[in-house]
């Protein structure tokens, strides 16, 4: 017979606690960032080959070259943005949240290499400057940069609030990725920058306040060619979020724009001195233990 759940709840027995599961093993390792490296393309000269700004509940895609720095700010005060990158000429490869969360944590900052799906698994790009890395942890163990939750979307608010509303980050980007031949399908889980969350006593998500102000932002550099687009959540800062028309309603009083600027290297010859070169996808053979014949034999 079986104990029951206080016996076992009893009888647990204590845990040391864990070291993370992925930390670099030696100084070679893919995790580990030549930190000297990335802070001299940030501060290095740029030059700017595109900007603008998004408006409040709305979505853009763009394209960002290889060893172009990517620049996403909050102009009018605090606003969470929920972020998609795909490598511009194959847009099966995109990026992964939840192997991002593991290999660095659940909200990324400064040095935090932002990583492909498979069978690709190679870095889209790496954060090289965050205004708000200030923030750490608050009283209640949110972090901001979030990589906990994922895009709101029209099927789960309609499913929470029985209305219908078309303007969430899943729609936002949706939108934003047909000029590129891309659909929603393509959509996928999200970087939510400028975003605190957190898992409370029980495990369950929590969004706090954005604390960003006016001029705060995160810095990108392209791993790749990509392919980036970006929702101003219809939440705004999340001061008032919730669900349903009165919620909406509400939310749009917090809401601001994003803007958006992407920069080549004054000096491009930079990337070639530094040995700097867009990383190559896994070297896994891609078999899984299947020997596959060619053909029939007699």
């Amino acid at each position: 017979m079986l104990p029951t759940n206080a016996e076992r709840l009893a009888n647990r027995k204590p845990i040391p606690k864990a070291p993370p599961a992925y930390l670099p093993a030696n100084d070679s390792s893919p995790l580990n960032v030549d930190k000297a490296l990335y802070t001299a393309f940030r501060e290095a000269p740029r030059v700017l080959i595109e900007e603008f700004t998004l408006p409040i509940r709305s979505g853009k895609a763009w394209k960002a070259p290889a060893g172009s720095i990517v620049k996403i700010s909050t102009p009018e005060g605090p606003q969470v943005g929920d972020l998609n990158i795909w490598n511009a000429h194959n847009p099966r490869e995109r990026f992964w949240a939840s192997r991002t969360k593991q290999l660095h944590a659940s909200h990324v900052t400064t040095y935090d290499k932002l990583w492909s799906n498979l069978p690709y698994m190679r870095p889209l790009a790496t954060i090289i400057k965050d205004t708000l890395e200030w923030y750490g942890e608050d009283e209640h163990g949110g972090r901001v940069h979030d990589l906990l939750g994922t895009r709101c979307d029209p099927y789960i608010n309609t499913v929470l609030s029985g209305g219908t509303y078309n303007y969430q980050c899943h729609s936002n980007l949706t939108r934003a990725v047909l000029p590129f031949g891309l659909n929603e399908g393509d959509v996928h889980d999200v970087i939510n920058i400028f975003q605190v969350t957190g898992l409370d006593d029980k495990g369950r998500y929590f969004m706090n306040p954005c604390p960003a102000e006016p001029g705060d932002h995160l810095e990108f550099f392209a791993e790749q060619d990509l392919l980036m687009a970006l929702s101003t959540c219809p939440g705004g800062d999340l001061s008032l979020w919730g669900f349903g028309e009165d919620s909406e309603a509400e939310m749009i009083k917090c809401c601001r724009p994003l803007k958006v600027e992407v920069y080549r290297l004054a000096d491009e010859s930079l990337l070639e001195k530094s040995g700097w070169k867009p990383a190559e996808v896994s070297a896994y053979a891609g078999r899984h233990g299947m020997n596959i014949p060619l053909g029939e034999t007699r």
